[in-house]
């Protein structure tokens, strides 16, 4: 049996690099010709040109944030799809509403190679617990399981007992869903003295994964793998058997950037997760998730040769309002662009004895600070926030690596 679902994971770091942006030439053409909403976002780029990482981050992000007014004002894709809805297999709806468009292909979602790494094989039944409703969810493993060559029972969300007594019956081996509904199964199976042991594989998503819930499976026969994914873009990274952070999908361009920018961080540092699909019938390219993540460095124990993340770190929308204004993580890389001395910045706000709100603008630079730096800093804050703001100035390495460019730290109780 072979290891690996495709020959695509084991290839060279440098020929899969190749090959990618070799087809995204062609997926930047496509996008231009075909999705009014990036011929006008990409009116000045030109898609061969765009041969690198470094290349690719020049080109504008799309944020998912921004998505539901889009599409209110070019319904119902927001003029991002590369075909008409004639030609899709079906159309979600993820709360907002945000429209999601699904091609007609085999594996559209390319789940599968997340469920082949957790384990799941042909003729094994899974039991599909994500929603079939409005989302597309459900859909994402179905299709995966059914080109796995994969049964599936369509069993989506709620009605507990009813789901303990099926899998005691049909006695699937694979589970699918997020890894919370999976533990209330187990205990209420517990309860109801049904036997669900047949369930050895579970692909989770939806969710965190707590350490917690992991050894709970594990104590009980049950190999838990999680996968990221998001209802726009479909897979992103998955787990595998080494449990060493999640390797990125082999059909899409994962950058991490610098939250409420466009701009690459250094490798293991906190920030943005954008993604670049090679999807031909909804080609987003730069896609912002509004998801905080890392990329691990070196590779994975397990052979797979892509770049892995750390994993879902939490939103990098640190939007908050002060004395009134909004002051986004944007204005904070506006700030530090105007201060090439600054090498990281991370704005709390605070209260102080009197519940008004406080700003301080901590920042890192290397070496000595210049002779009124933190007087120009502050200038710098009041005109980009309209707002006053404290400067302190931190040695390098001092702040978090945790992708929080702003920080409430205001005690409302």
């Amino acid at each position: 049996m072979k290891k690996y679902f495709d020959d695509l994971e084991i290839r060279s770091p440098e020929g899969r690099e190749r090959q990618l942006f070799s087809a995204l030439a062609d997926q930047l053409v496509r996008a231009k010709k075909h999705a009014p909403y990036f011929a006008r976002l990409l009116k000045g780029a030109h898609p061969h040109d765009v041969a690198s990482r470094a290349a690719l981050a020049k080109l504008p992000v799309t944020r998912k944030s921004h998505l539901m007014e889009l599409q209110k004002g070019e319904l119902p894709f927001g003029g991002m799809t590369a075909v008409p809805v004639s030609q899709l297999a079906h159309v979600f709806a993820s709360p907002g509403p945000i429209y999601e468009p699904q091609g007609d292909k085999r594996d559209f979602w390319g789940f599968a190679r997340a469920l082949y790494a957790a384990g799941f094989r042909e003729g094994e039944l899974v039991h599909n617990t994500f929603s079939y409703h409005f989302t597309p969810a459900g859909f994402m493993l179905d299709l995966a399981a059914q080109a796995l060559g994969c049964p599936v029972f369509p069993a989506g969300v709620g009605q507990t007992e009813l789901q303990v007594s099926t899998i005691a019956d049909l006695k699937p081996a694979c589970y699918a869903g997020t890894p919370s509904f999976l533990k209330i199964i187990l205990e209420r199976a517990d309860e109801m003295g049904k036997d669900v042991s047949s369930l050895t594989k579970a692909s989770v998503g939806g969710e965190a994964f707590l350490p917690s819930l992991r050894q709970m499976l594990n104590e009980r026969g049950i190999q838990g793998y999680q996968s990221y994914g998001t209802a726009d873009l479909g897979l992103i990274a998955y787990e595998t058997e080494a449990h060493e952070g999640l390797v990125v999908d082999e059909a899409v361009i994962v950058e991490i950037v610098r939250p409420g920018t466009g701009d690459p961080v250094r490798e293991e540092e906190v920030g943005e997760v954008v993604v670049t699909t090679l999807t031909p019938e909804y080609p987003l390219i730069r896609f912002a998730t509004g998801d905080l993540s890392a990329v691990l460095a070196g590779s994975s124990p397990c052979g797979r040769t892509n770049m892995r993340l750390k994993g879902w770190m939490g939103r990098a929308d640190q939007t908050t309002k002060v004395k009134g204004m909004f002051v986004r993580p944007s204005q904070v890389n506006e700030v530090v662009k105007r201060h090439p001395e600054i090498l990281r910045a991370r704005l709390t706000v605070t209260h102080d004895a009197d519940s008004n709100d406080l700003m301080t603008l901590q920042i890192e630079i290397d070496g000595r600070p210049a002779e009124g730096l933190a007087a120009r800093v502050a200038d710098t804050v009041r005109e980009v926030c309209k707002l006053r703001s404290d400067i302190a100035v931190k040695l390098p390495g001092t702040l978090p690596n945790d992708g929080k460019v702003i920080e409430d730290l205001r005690k409302y109780d």
